[in-house]
């Protein structure tokens, strides 16, 4: 039943993306993107093979179902693809409700899932998406097909984030907290939107310096983007409404690190 929407999804989306902005976000950077995509995703995936590893072995022994999570997203003009995670939830977590976004404290979440969620190591799966070209390191985050048309009707603009390749990180995730529902997703489309202008080398650096300072550091988000991005936010964010903004410290990223190796420990 999913893969016949997709499929009518992709087709729609493949018709009102103009093939001339498509041509010309596939110029001599993103030629230069797609290499350094494939290199650092490769190196990566290498070091993060035990963690995930290991997380894999956690989720299996805690929880019943697979470990690894796999769902239908849209990528660069609104191709279908299957992106992979960690499994953080209870096993058909949407068998009931269908298709819903997760929120804060969701009950659906398993106590594993709460630690690699806040520490962000059920999204390493997806360096494969990005070695296999499904997704790049930095881009808008990819969307369920579901949701597509109520998004569009919401934000008639919404399709232009598929001008690129989605992207484990980006402009908007650094700068807003993840979607819960359809008022959170205005502000962050203007940030997408200004990241399709403006893709280059510089705005990718600095987004992934904000992300590296912040995982592997505890700077905050807050701190980060006003030192690395320095963007013009009224302009960006005009006429839209803006929705909580992402602190990056509410709770300590090696704290949650810490609290997934006890609990490693005492599963193993």
């Amino acid at each position: 039943m999913i893969s016949t929407n997709v499929g009518s999804e992709s087709l729609r989306a493949r018709k009102r993306v103009p093939s001339r902005w498509i041509r010309e976000r596939r110029s001599a950077y993103m030629t230069e993107k797609r290499a350094l995509d494939v290199t650092f995703s490769l190196v990566l995936l290498i070091l993060a093979s035990p963690v995930i590893a290991l997380g894999a072995l956690l989720v299996r022994l805690t929880s019943r179902g697979p470990a690894f999570y796999t769902q239908t997203r849209m990528g660069l003009a609104g191709r279908p693809f299957l992106i992979y995670k960690l499994r953080t939830m209870v096993q058909d977590s949407e068998a009931k409700t269908g298709a819903t976004w997760a929120t804060p404290d969701d009950p659906r979440i398993t106590r594993i899932g709460k630690f690699l969620r806040l520490s962000h190591l059920d999204e390493l799966p997806q360096l494969w998406n990005v070695l296999r070209g499904d997704m790049s390191l930095v881009g808008p985050r990819p969307e369920r097909p579901e949701f597509l048309s109520r998004l569009e009707e919401s934000h008639p603009r919404y399709r232009e984030r598929l001008l690129v390749r989605p992207g484990i990180t980006g402009l908007a995730q650094v700068r807003f907290a993840a979607d819960t529902d359809l008022n959170s997703v205005g502000c962050k489309l203007a940030y997408d939107r200004y990241y399709v202008q403006h893709v280059g080398l510089g705005l990718d650096l600095r987004v992934l310096g904000c992300t590296a300072l912040f995982l592997l550091l505890e700077v905050p988000f807050r701190l980060t983007r006003e030192l690395l991005l320095m963007l013009d936010k009224q302009h960006i964010e005009q006429d839209v409404r803006v929705p909580r903004e992402r602190s990056g410290n509410a709770t300590s990223v090696y704290q949650a690190v810490l609290l997934f190796a006890l609990c490693s420990s005492s599963v193993l």
